[in-house]
């Protein structure tokens, strides 16, 4: 399943758009407020805590660009859907810091894949993170109560189906649901595998992958304001056609990252 496939890698942004000639729009790299999302990134992908594997993934995955474009300040309530094994969960537990919470979120069909893999890396580890099992169009949360929500290699899976008549939401019904606990100027960032321009919706369920625009446009139809994308994980070598557990494309896709605000 693709959700569980993390592809993200080590560098600070600025140090990157200036060497790599990446494209970075609605950068959050300094802020207005004097913070450097990109030197936070980067302290808290140094923590020596931090699981081996998480780091031996490091290079693949981007993580402090996707984190500096993201923003993440402490004291924040971040809602993660579709965490995974938590590999993001680690590092924006480390972000939000004790007065901020991140609520891990897997629908709980997602067990049989994960295992122990949930509690190992919460209990007793990362006191300000919660557990949710719910699917995606029931998100536990309160009204207006999230600074951000996270989808990570995610928003394909709206159209794939483990089992006939099975889904982990309705898609209308789960961008609502987005729309509904993010605070007013609030923050969606949607990251996943990308199809082809015009590929059909359908592409989530068999290649494992989504037109951006697809979600581009679901989000703005459900209210939210597109408010920047990053170029950091795009690959104009891929294949399109394939599925991203391909072996002559894993770990390799094009991947789209845009970021969205709730109006005040």
């Amino acid at each position: 399943m693709g959700s569980f496939r993390f592809l993200c890698c080590v560098g600070v942004l600025s140090l990157l758009t200036a060497c790599s000639g990446e494209t970075i729009r609605g950068d959050n790299t300094a802020a207005g407020n004097g913070m450097d999302y990109a030197e936070r990134a980067g302290a808290v992908l140094d923590d020596p805590a931090r699981p081996a594997d998480d780091h031996s993934d490091d290079a693949l995955r981007k993580p402090a660009n996707v984190l500096a474009f993201i923003g993440v300040e402490p004291g924040m309530t971040v809602f993660e859907m579709e965490a995974g094994s938590g590999y993001y969960t680690e590092l924006l537990s480390r972000l939000v810091g004790p007065e901020g919470e991140v609520v891990m979120q897997n629908p709980e069909r997602f067990d049989q894949f994960l295992g122990d893999a949930v509690p190992n890396r919460v209990n007793g580890r990362l006191d300000n993170v919660r557990i949710s099992k719910t699917d995606f169009d029931n998100l536990d949360a309160e009204d207006s109560s999230v600074d951000i929500v996270t989808w990570m290699l995610g928003p394909h899976e709206l159209y794939f189906s483990p089992s006939e008549g099975v889904s982990f939401g309705g898609v209308e019904d789960t961008y609502a649901e987005i729309v509904r606990i993010l605070k007013p100027g609030g923050l969606f960032v949607a990251l996943d595998h990308a199809a082809a321009s015009g590929a059909p919706e359908t592409t989530g369920g068999t290649t494992h992958r989504i037109d951006p625009a697809i979600v581009r446009g679901l989000a703005t139809d459900a209210g939210l304001v597109f408010a920047g994308e990053s170029d950091v994980l795009r690959n104009a070598d891929d294949n399109y056609d394939t599925n991203v557990f391909d072996p002559s494309v894993r770990r390799k896709t094009d991947r789209f990252l845009m970021k969205f605000t709730k109006p005040e």
